[in-house]
């Protein structure tokens, strides 16, 4: 599994946020899923195709579940890229879990799978939500063609302000940051203290494709006590020392040792930021 598909599931995979994510999309903010009726599951299935045996996971999966009764699997998927071919997936997805429950010895009924979609991209999800949008049918078996529709799709860098301020978690950060980059290009951060520290960033990185989310963690307490506005000013003051450098190594053929005096930085950040600019 690629390293980036990883991060985007680490901050969803808490139960805090998963059940925050659901509150907030699912039921405009009611707590109706509690993070403590949450149980992790692996939901994968495998397919032949081509001859060969394939496997697909979703990437993050829970049940909700009260005293010993399952009441439904969520599933999430995340997309940074709109994807024409969704509805066939998700019918996977969703398939696949249904049968895991008939392959069960519990006879008597089966739970609701329910998917969300978190896509990420900035701009508009230009493809269908229904089956039938990928399809040219001809119009006398239209009737006889079952539909399916991806319900919940969420574009979280085009929800409304005042949706964004009802989450709880770690994920409000991320939702609020897309969110305002979209709307003015700019990014005035919360003074509220973050929980996931590690997982919140390393998701800002994947999404923002800017590694200095991901790099100032070292420089950050491990377990909360840290806010937006003192990670931003992290970055960007990384950003800075990054682009000085890249003037004094390039264009003054100074060396780390000078640059590091010019600059007040330590010297093997220096030679750190001087390695970047080699590769």
């Amino acid at each position: 599994m690629a390293e980036k598909d990883v991060t985007e599931k680490l901050l969803a995979d808490y139960n805090d946020v998963f059940a925050d994510i659901v509150n907030v999309l699912l039921f405009n903010g009611r707590q109706i899923v509690s993070a403590e009726n949450l149980e992790n599951v692996k939901d994968q299935s495998q397919y032949k195709a081509d001859g060969k045996i394939h496997e697909q996971e979703r990437d993050v999966s829970k049940l909700l579940r009260s005293s010993n009764t399952t009441i439904t699997l969520f599933g999430f998927e995340h997309q940074t890229t709109a994807e024409k071919f969704m509805p066939v997936r998700q019918i996977g997805y969703d398939g696949q879990s249904y049968r895991a429950q008939l392959l069960k010895k519990e006879p008597n009924h089966i739970y609701p799978v329910i998917t969300l979609i978190l896509y990420f991209g900035t701009t508009p999800w230009n493809y269908g939500r229904h089956l039938t949008d990928l399809m040219e049918i001809p119009k006398e078996f239209e009737p006889y063609v079952s539909d399916y529709e991806m319900k919940n799709l969420y574009e979280i860098a085009f929800l409304k302000p005042e949706q964004v301020k009802l989450f709880r978690s770690d994920f409000r950060y991320v939702a609020d940051y897309l969110v305002q980059k979209r709307m003015t290009n700019d990014y005035k951060p919360s003074a509220d203290l973050l929980q996931h520290v590690d997982e919140t960033l390393k998701l800002m990185s994947v999404l923002t494709d800017d590694r200095r989310f991901e790099e100032v963690i070292q420089e950050l307490p491990g377990k909360g006590g840290t806010s937006m506005c003192t990670i931003l000013d992290k970055v960007e003051n990384k950003g800075k020392l990054e682009g000085m450098t890249l003037i004094y190594y390039t264009k003054l053929h100074y060396s780390a040792e000078q640059i590091a005096g010019e600059l007040g930085a330590p010297v093997d950040q220096i030679q750190e930021i001087i390695r970047k600019l080699a590769k």
